[in-house]
């Protein structure tokens, strides 16, 4: 029997949600790009927004997505690319959901980065704003190269932080206050 082939996902936008009129319009704030590893392959790939439809299909064929938040933020932006209803075509893990169910609040990706691997994010999604805009003014591939290399470590982390999650059966992460803390997960 075939290894499952888990696909880890996050993409950036190309707008904000005030440049969009608000969180109900997340299908309009556009895809700069999006980033999966598959255990499959072991390989990462990168999507601008032309190959959308790739991403999409590389996500339907999943055995399972494991993203941070990608149900309520990254499929509604995908949805407005594609007919699928993404979260009721795919298998999903979104682990921010899945600890906000345990907690009652959403962890922050870095927050369970920093508790489980000691690790942080390299930068957040305004910067990629930024680094949308500038590409758009000056046509330069710099740009778009800092959003790819940014959402790549941030599926980077996720992988990470589940494969903690599966190894230990736990997740690690500071409070508010900069308490260390821990709850179990099942994943």
């Amino acid at each position: 029997m075939a290894e499952k082939n888990i696909v880890y996902f996050d993409l950036e936008t190309q707008r904000s949600f005030n440049d969009v009129g608000g969180s109900a319009h997340k299908d309009k704030m556009g895809m700069s790009v999006g980033v999966t590893y598959s255990t499959a392959s072991g390989e990462y790939r990168i999507y601008g927004e032309e190959q959308v439809n790739d991403l999409v299909e590389e996500l339907v064929k999943a055995d399972l997505v494991v993203g941070w938040n990608h149900v309520e933020f990254d499929y509604p932006v995908l949805q407005g690319y594609t007919i699928y209803d993404l979260p009721n075509q795919t298998v999903n893990l979104d682990m921010m959901l899945d600890l906000q169910e345990v907690l009652g609040f959403r962890l922050k990706l870095d927050a369970a980065a920093e508790g489980s691997l000691g690790q942080h994010k390299t930068a957040d999604g305004l910067d990629a704003l930024r680094w949308w805009q500038e590409y758009k003014k000056t046509g330069s591939q710099k740009p778009m190269m800092k959003i790819a290399e940014y959402c790549a470590f941030d599926v980077k982390v996720t992988k990470c932080v589940h494969e903690y999650g599966v190894a230990n059966g736990l997740i690690r992460y500071k409070d508010r206050g900069g308490q260390p803390q821990e709850t179990v997960v099942k994943w």
